[in-house]
């Protein structure tokens, strides 16, 4: 079903064929003490990223050690790149929790690991639309076609705003399949909705998303308010078909306008929200 969809906590694995697209995977691993994941050497470039706990692992015949021991409304990511055609494995003495993303790699490129302090805490938008952003694997590092970004919502805050989508291959625009993994800092009470709307295919979806909801969002604009008083976190993936491998949207223009007030806004000081753990 190559549409918007919102999936609840409980989902399993994503798969192109689960989705109806070409290029994103995702699952998240929940790993009790002294367990091991592993992947088998493949065309897929991976991606992990420590969602709770602290990690060790091997890809080919080298070791990392990465984590977020407070979970990610505690300190800002991480994310270990693990090429095409190279085996790995994960592990956590203490379990934890590791999300990983994968796409069909071209070019076998070389592991590494993105440390937090390798990331800069961003503030981006002003009032109301003011969020975090950390770019974890950016469009200039040594990957293939996977983007990876994190976010963090204040409670009444909005993000992604002005709406905007990733469709098409133009000088402004890149052709990117999209994934939203949703954390809030309250588990059982936290939720906060998202929108996925085209005009011109007559689609608009408006869900509530909680803790532990994912969305599939192959097209359209889209943009994520979190409820007043619960803070939102998302882990977004991103990878398309373009060589360029470049992270460009075309915001809606009947909202754009409001973008152009930034400048004579405050943002709000909420945030940042979370910086990198001391060293």
């Amino acid at each position: 079903m190559n549409r918007p969809q919102v999936l609840r906590r409980g989902w399993q694995r994503i798969t192109p064929e689960l989705a109806g697209w070409t290029f994103v995977s995702f699952e998240v691993v929940t790993l009790p003490p002294g367990r091991e994941f592993a992947w088998r050497a493949d065309h897929h470039e991976r991606a992990l990223v420590p969602i709770e706990g602290e990690f060790e692992a091997v890809v080919g015949n080298g070791g990392f050690r990465f984590g977020r021991p407070g979970g990610v409304f505690a300190a800002t990511g991480s994310c270990l790149y693990a090429p095409r055609e190279m085996r790995g494995a994960v592990r956590s003495d203490r379990g934890g929790q590791v999300a990983i993303a994968s796409a069909p790699a071209r070019e076998r490129r070389e592991p590494h690991l993105v440390t937090p302090d390798m990331v800069d805490v961003e503030v981006r938008g002003a009032g109301v639309a003011t969020r975090q952003v950390g770019n974890l694997l950016s469009s200039s590092a040594a990957a293939d076609r996977l983007l990876l970004v994190e976010v963090w919502t204040p409670g009444g805050n909005w993000s992604g705003y002005p709406p905007h989508k990733h469709e098409r291959d133009t000088d402004t625009e890149a052709q990117l399949e999209e994934l939203y993994y949703y954390r809030t800092r309250d588990p059982d009470a936290g939720w906060a909705i998202q929108r996925i709307y085209s005009p011109e295919r007559n689609f608009d979806l408006s869900s509530v998303v909680s803790d532990g909801d994912i969305s599939l969002m192959p097209w359209g604009y889209h943009t994520t308010v979190a409820a007043p008083g619960h803070d939102l976190y998302y882990l977004c993936v991103l990878a398309g078909p373009s060589p360029a491998r470049q992270l460009r949207n075309s915001i809606d223009p009947r909202l754009a306008p409001f973008k152009d007030s930034w400048p004579s806004m405050t943002t709000d000081e909420r945030v940042p929200m979370v910086m990198p753990p001391s060293s």
